[in-house]
């Protein structure tokens, strides 16, 4: 018997490998499906089933693709329809992989859809439980997303039911095997581990602790964040079917030259910069969107970017199909091309190029007596802001940042001091400003972390100041 985790850390994903005998099965595949069928290969096994817990609405699942590669059929649980052929498995039917049996287990709540499969070992006893959205290390999965007609006070009920019933009972040596991990939307506050077991979440799981139906929908429901504006696009494209990923790398690994990327551009393609911020605030194509690789790419991605929106792509050497492949977890798939040579190749051929001023914490520190336009931009969540800031910066989140409304209220004549917590959103944040025509900037590189730190910055926490 293999189970192993495949876990993708910056859209917070779990997928999984399971073989026994010469038999396999993926549960909730990413979109870029070689991976598992390298595995299958190597481990000399046969990809009899394709599991889904649930249309996912944070990422686009590989199911479609991975089946049409394998042959392997897609199952899902009760009440599911889709545009596509899947197998619809009943509550509490079985399905053996080798000397494996796996059953569902249909747990409605995060949607109606919602399946775990309890895997029993080769001896038969039960062993481990892909819980899907259904149960998180710590939290349970929001009943707000992709919901139908049903209010997220009617789908916290059927969560309260479907916890009460089917995930309490079991014994608490099974393993939990979640679909998230930390910081998913999909939940409030998920703990830092990426698995645990029945027992530990008995004891310190919020939701499966001892409480009427009234005050569990209340407590589900209470403090949840807006979700992603992709997650309902997302959603929809697993249900009804997407390009296959082939199709999307033929199109947008197609290298441009400077006049051929110049008129993509004529042509309305926004260029998006994957490189990271300390490389691309040194300078950059103008009108350039910076969302670097090596943080959360997808999911700002996703939040940032109008979906269908043409794009052309700046890339670190080499990196040209990972971005497109991370762009795809998240359904943009209108890539266009990339600039052959990267940026390189545009300052090469004597192009305009843009930048923004990089500051450090103390440099900061020593302007704000100084600077009488000085201006304060904290583009965290109003969460974060909440717990502290810089006393007198205005809180405008990144991802209210596409909105031209919002950004009107940024008064373009003072000197805008943009941070976030570390420096990533604050690269992303600057190169959104420049694009709507602000240019008076300076990103504050290491963001909050560093700047609450520094001696004569003012920072606003609780009932007091702190200088």
């Amino acid at each position: 018997m293999e189970i192993k985790q495949l876990y993708t850390n910056c859209i917070s994903e779990a997928a999984y490998f399971i073989a026994s005998e010469g038999e396999a099965a993926i549960i909730d595949p990413l979109r870029d499906v070689e991976t598992y069928i390298q595995m299958a290969e190597e481990k000399g096994v046969k990809i009899k089933y394709i599991f889904e817990t649930h249309f996912h609405a944070d990422f686009v699942s590989g199911h479609i693709d991975l089946s049409k590669k394998t042959g392997a059929p897609i199952i899902y649980g009760p009440n599911t329809e889709a545009s596509f052929k899947v197998y619809v498995a009943a509550d509490g039917e079985e399905f053996m992989v080798g000397k494996l049996k796996i059953k569902a287990i249909h747990t409605p709540g995060h949607t109606l859809e919602s399946t775990c499969y309890l895997l029993h070992d080769e001896a038969g006893a039960p062993y481990c439980i892909f819980t899907g959205d259904t149960l998180f290390v710590g939290d349970v999965g929001r009943p707000d997303l992709f919901s139908g007609h049903m209010t997220k006070e009617e789908l916290a009920g059927m969560m309260y039911e479907t916890l009460q019933n089917k995930i309490k009972p079991l014994n608490d040596n099974i393993i939990v095997y979640p679909a998230h991990g930390p910081g998913s939307s999909c939940g409030k506050a998920l703990g830092p581990e990426t698995f645990s077991t029945i027992g530990v979440q008995k004891t310190t799981n919020y939701a499966l602790q001892s409480m009427t139906k009234e005050e569990f929908i209340k407590s589900v429901t209470t403090g949840l964040s807006t979700p992603p504006s992709y997650f309902p696009i997302n959603a929809r494209i697993n249900q009804e079917g997407y390009e296959s990923l082939d199709d999307i790398f033929d199109k947008g690994l197609q290298p441009l030259n400077i006049e051929q990327f110049k008129q993509k551009i004529k042509e309305d393609a926004w260029i998006l910069d994957t490189r990271p911020a300390s490389v691309f605030t040194q300078g950059f194509i103008p009108g350039s969107i910076n969302i670097g690789l090596n943080g959360r790419f997808a999911e700002w991605a996703g939040t940032l970017l109008p979906n269908g929106q043409p794009l052309v792509l700046v890339t670190e050497p080499g990196k040209e199909k990972e971005s497109i492949t991370r762009l795809s977890r998240v359904g943009i798939d209108n890539v266009l091309g990339y600039i052959d040579g990267g940026y390189d190749a545009w300052t090469a051929a004597g192009e305009q190029i843009d930048l923004v001023i990089d500051i450090e914490a103390d440099e900061f520190a020593m302007d704000i007596p100084h600077d009488p336009l000085l201006e304060v931009i904290d583009v965290r969540k109003p969460s974060e802001f909440e717990t502290a800031h810089v006393k007198g910066a205005r809180n405008v989140p990144l991802d209210t940042l596409m909105d031209p409304l919002n950004v009107a209220m940024i008064d373009d004549s003072n000197n805008l001091y943009v941070h976030c917590e570390g420096g990533y959103r604050s690269a992303i944040a600057v190169s959104i400003l420049k694009r709507h025509g602000y240019h008076n900037l300076r990103n504050v590189l290491g963001g909050f972390a560093k700047m609450k730190a520094e001696k004569g910055i003012p920072v606003v926490l609780p009932g007091k100041v702190k200088v």
